[in-house]
């Protein structure tokens, strides 16, 4: 249940960030196929954070420490490409068109994942 109420508040998140961002495009031809994009788009944005990120995070602390935590922020947005450049791999209509839209885009995502996270805290706690 916890896996699921993960995907679904990664996918509403991306979806606020392909409604704030004309650069970020989730496509399709009805409301179900962008939803389901989405949803996809969404396992695979959380299989990048759980595999990839942990190794950059890694292998750029020092940077961090030094950046103060900001190269955090640089990390989120090769997520959010690297995310794009397999979606489009796999033919899967999302693109993101540039390194600063995936920056802004991260953030996005970052503030609306936390805002759910605050509104539902249990459901998300819960196993």
């Amino acid at each position: 249940m916890k896996l699921l109420m993960r995907l679904i508040v990664n996918a509403i998140a991306l979806a606020a960030a392909a409604w704030l961002l004309n650069d970020i495009t989730v496509s399709g031809t009805s409301t179900t196929r962008r939803v389901i994009t989405l949803l996809v788009v969404a396992a695979i944005f959380g299989l990048v954070n759980a595999l990839v990120k942990p190794l950059a995070t890694i292998l750029s602390l020092p940077f961090i420490v030094l950046t103060l935590g900001l190269l955090i922020f640089v990390i989120n947005a090769l997520m959010l490409l690297l995310t794009s450049w397999i979606s489009d791999g796999l033919d899967i209509p999302f693109q993101v068109e540039g390194f600063g839209t995936a920056l802004l885009g991260a953030l996005i995502i970052t503030v609306v994942s936390w805002l759910i996270n605050v509104i539902l805290p249990d459901k998300l706690e819960a196993d």
